[in-house]
This record gives C-alpha cells, structure tokens and sequence, in this order.
C-alpha cells in the first residue's frame, strides 16, 4: 500500500461520506451551463451580444469539455481521482465567481474555466465509482445523475426570478451559483485520504469498504483501437449534442411561439425534473442486466417525440412533451455515462474510455447549439434545425443499440476473478 492509500481502510462512516461528496459535486456539474440559456434575451441586451456571440456561447461550455476531457486520465494516473476532483471543484467556483464578478469582460473566459473543470468531474467520477464502490457503482453513478438533474433543474428555474428581484443584476444571477460549488468543495475534503496516484498494483486499488477494488490499468489504454469505444463515443456525442441542442434554445424557441421569459425558463426546470425522474432508476436498471438495448429503444423514442412535440404540437401542450422529452434525455446520458463503466473491465480501463468518449463526444456534440443556432439566423425558422435534431436522434438509436450489446474491453493487466453471466471481452477489431 502506497502513502497515498494510507486510511483507505473502511470505517462505518465512509460510504455516507463518499456519497454525500459526489451529489454534492453532482449537483454543480450543469449549474453553470443550464443557468445561462433562460437569460440569454436579457444578456443580449445588457451585454450587446449578438446572436452569433450567444451561439458561440451556448457551445462553449460543450467545446470544453470536449477539450479538456482528453487530459482527464493522465490527470488521474499522475496525481489521483481524489486530488483532482477537489482542484476541479474549486476551479469551478473560482470560473463561476469570475463570471458573475464582471461579466461584461469575463463571460467567456469565466464560462471557459467552469466548463473546463466540469469536463474533468465529467470523466473522473464514473471511474471513481467504479474503484471506490465497484459492486454499487451504479447506484452510485445514479446519485450522482439524480442531483446533476437536481441542479439545472434548480438553476433553470431560478436564473430568471433572480435577475427580476434583484433589480436586473447579471451579477447576481450568474454569480450565485458558485456558492454550491464552493460547498461542495468542503463536503470534498475528506476524499483525500483515499486518493491514490501513480500505478496502482494488481488488486490494491482501496475500495469504500477496504477491501481492495477493481484492479487499475497502470498506463493509458489505447481504448480508440476497438470498434467498442467508437460506439460508445458515437452515442455519447449525438446524445450530447442532442441534450445541449435543446437546452441552449428551447427557452428562446417556447419564447418565439409566445411563451413569456419566467414560462419559457419553468419549462426548460420540467425538462430537468424529467432528466431527474430517470437519472437514478437507469443506471440501477442497466446494472442488473448485461445488455442495455432494450432500454435505448423507448429513450430514443421518446426524445424524437418530445422534440417534435416541443416545436409543432400546440404551446398549451408544451409541459408534457417537454417532460417527455427530458425523461427521454435523462435516460439516454444514465445510459451513456454507464456504458463508460460497464464496457471497462477496470477502474484504468474506465477513465481512458470516459476521457476518449467524453473528449471526441463532446467535440461532436458542440456543434449542436452552434449549427441550431445559425440554422434558425439563416432561415428565420425553427423547423429545419428541429428536423436535422429528428434525424440525429436515428442515429444514436444505431449507436445505442450497438453500445448496447453485453461487451467488454480487454483489461491491460490480469482482471480479478470473472462473476457468472459476464459480458463478453472485445477483440481489437470488435
């Protein structure tokens, strides 16, 4: 056992600790992003943004993590899951106060720091969970899910009566949110004592209990040589670009068709409230069965109909297929985030798959809000760009159902003893 393993040794109090650390970083994962599209009108006028500037907004933060997510494995095998994750959530708090400080001039940049330190909780903790917790990882995975939900729910639904009561403040309403995040930097602490950098030996990894966890991969993994990884990255991406698509601009798409700013902001906050109905229950479901497809055909489903039923169905019905659509969504990113975990072998396996999948996905995905948005500025209609989202969700359906099959990668090092009804190990060629 390394220094840094040392007190890796389980106490009763530790899994509650565990926990309440990663819904406390859950909650600020999209904060910073879902608090920003129902002010657009507003910062359009207070900050003279044009509507190329806020495409460019709106694709920032997906930009990022499509960025920064490739440094996220090398991050954890040099320095640890643990230290990192604590320097990510201040980073983000620090993004966050920047951009509410003085937005006229750290918008982008502050926007661009939180983004970034989300994109390194997006990769780590699902690898977390499956070396802290292996035989739980994906309850907790679904924790983690639920309280994300529960914070673009709670900074969609705020950002607008926030700006009202004080006065109009910018300030205020983009600042707020770094309070969560500095919070959940504290609730992080006592996760250091677990954190364990360099290679971990054969069967040393501590898990929550004490007991040695997964075996970590000590070097990066190759993961984009098999056939495997690209369907995972593929579903990733196009449900990314799917999600962003619509919650950079539903806002402005509900306020179009005659909803008012605080409607069209509580509808985006229902959409978050139907991410957080299937948050917990489909990583838990996916757990229990070696294959998944049968859970990606109704998600994808049900995302083409909420998307359809958002732009042309009557606005007096815009609630339910808004709910729709975000039960639909919420289920497709438990899916994807599990698909990272459950087509590794090993925590290592896990962090190089969620580093390539997250970085190439979201690179993909940030061309949703943009290519949206200059669709609607070159055709004065919503129609097209909501017709091209309808004909994406049919490929992530083929990507789904591909990810989906019971497959694993190879491990790089000699996998602990096999459970009954294993899924498959991939060949290179997949």
């Amino acid at each position: 056992m390394t220094k840094f393993q040392a007190g890796a040794r389980g106490r009763p109090y530790d899994i509650t600790l565990l926990v309440v650390a990663v819904a406390a970083a859950g909650f600020n994962l999209r904060t910073a992003i879902t608090s920003l599209p129902p002010l657009f009108p507003n910062l359009q006028t207070q900050l003279h943004l044009s509507t190329a500037t806020l495409s460019l907004l709106a694709a920032t933060p997906v930009i990022c993590f499509g960025v920064v997510s490739a440094f996220a494995a090398w991050l954890k095998r040099r320095y640890g899951e643990e230290l990192i994750l604590l320097v990510a959530l201040v980073l983000l708090t620090a993004g966050l106060l920047l951009r509410g400080v003085a937005p006229e001039v750290m918008l982008f940049p502050g926007t661009v720091l939180a983004a970034s330190s989300i994109a390194v909780l997006n990769v780590l903790l699902s690898s977390l969970a499956k070396r802290r917790w292996p035989e739980r990882a994906g309850l907790l995975i679904g924790i983690y899910l639920t309280m994300l939900s529960l914070g673009a729910i709670l900074s969609s639904l705020l950002s607008v009566p926030l700006y009202r009561h004080s006065g109009g403040s910018v300030r205020l309403a983009l600042g707020v949110w770094a309070i969560p995040a500095a919070l959940a930097a504290l609730l992080w602490l006592p996760q250091l004592r677990y954190r364990a950098a360099g290679p971990v030996l054969a069967g040393t990894a501590p898990a929550v209990s004490g007991e040695p966890g997964p075996v970590a991969s000590p070097v990066g993994v190759k993961v984009y040589r098999y056939a495997l990884t690209w369907e995972v990255t593929a579903f990733m991406g196009l449900q990314s670009l799917l999600y962003y698509a619509a919650l950079s601009w539903l806002p402005t798409i509900f306020q179009d068709r005659g909803a008012s700013a605080v409607t069209a902001g509580n509808l985006l906050a229902l959409m978050g409230g139907g991410n957080l109905a299937t948050s917990l229950v489909v990583p838990v479901l996916a757990h229990r069965r070696p294959g998944q497809r049968a859970l990606v055909v109704p998600s994808l489903i049900g995302t083409a109909a909420g998307l359809s039923g958002c732009l042309w169905a009557p606005l007096g019905m815009a609630p339910f297929w808004v709910l729709v659509l975000g039960v639909s969504q919420g289920s497709c990113l438990g899916l994807a985030i599990f698909f990272m975990l459950a087509r590794a072998p090993d925590a290592g396996v896990a962090a190089s798959l969620s580093a390539f999948s997250q970085s190439v996905g979201y690179l993909v995905a940030s061309v949703g809000p943009l290519m949206v948005g200059l669709l609607h500025s070159a055709t004065g209609s919503w129609d097209i760009p909501v017709a091209l989202l309808l004909m994406l969700c049919a490929a992530e359906l083929a990507t789904g159902l591909l990810a989906g099959r019971p497959l694993v990668l190879p491990a790089v090092t000699p996998p602990p003893a096999r459970e009954a009804h294993s899924p498959t190990r991939m060949s290179e060629t997949g």
